[in-house]
């Protein structure tokens, strides 16, 4: 069988110490290389549709953009792009225990986040929402953790608003989150059109948004990780 080329996007969702979110997101969303080109063209075409310049985000989900993201939302769900999760509990993160500073465990989850659906018949190409001037010192970090897995051939950092995968992440991650926080009881006054989205992801994965399912699914992928 002929290698397959893979492109993985990565992105991160309220993962800092003291950002005063209970839960750490890292997503990614994959798609095959050959497939990129027009898949670029058609989330352009659905941005074009409802007169959209600007970058996909979740925090930009409201009643007037529902019908756009509505629409982004349907077309990740009927293509081949596939998108993995990795959540944690902040309040978990133990910091006492000497390998359990935050910032080791920040890479740690990433090692879980890749390692998982990456296999050695294919090849990667990893990219990362570059964050702030730190960045370049985290992606050293990645390349040694991952260094044994021969199948990443390359991992470069991208700006999100130059990656329409990159947003889609964050969309999906935003989903997530959004589902965590209204069952902890966090949000008051739910925007009906960011619940509608949650929704629509449920009912066609026939998945819960607050549990890990089996490696087996592929087009949604959700690693609740404990550490109690």
């Amino acid at each position: 069988m002929a290698q397959k080329t893979f492109n993985i996007y990565c992105d991160e969702s309220t993962h800092l110490k003291n950002d005063h979110h209970p839960y750490m997101l890292l997503g990614y969303v994959s798609i095959a290389y050959p497939q990129i080109k027009m898949a670029k063209e058609q989330i352009k075409l659905i941005k074009t549709k409802y007169h959209f310049r600007g970058e996909l985000k979740w925090t930009n989900v409201h009643d007037k953009t529902y019908p756009m993201y509505n629409e982004i939302l349907e077309y990740f769900l009927m293509t081949d792009l596939n998108f993995r999760a990795v959540i944690i509990d902040k309040s978990q993160i133990d910091e006492t225990r000497p390998e359990y500073t935050f910032n080791d465990f920040y890479f740690r989850m990433y090692f879980q986040l890749l390692h998982q659906l990456t296999d050695l018949e294919n090849n990667y190409n990893v990219y990362f929402d570059i964050k702030d001037t730190c960045s370049h010192k985290k992606l050293h970090k990645l390349k040694d953790i991952l260094h044994w897995n021969t199948s990443i051939r390359n991992f470069q950092f991208i700006r999100s608003h130059e990656s329409c995968f990159l947003q889609i992440a964050d969309i999906l991650m935003g989903a997530i989150n959004y589902n965590l926080r209204i069952e902890k009881g966090d949000i008051k006054g739910k925007v009906i059109a960011k619940r509608k989205l949650v929704e629509k992801i449920q009912s066609h994965t026939n998945i819960s948004l607050a549990r890990t399912t089996p490696l087996s699914h592929k087009k949604f992928n959700l690693f609740f990780i404990s550490l109690k």
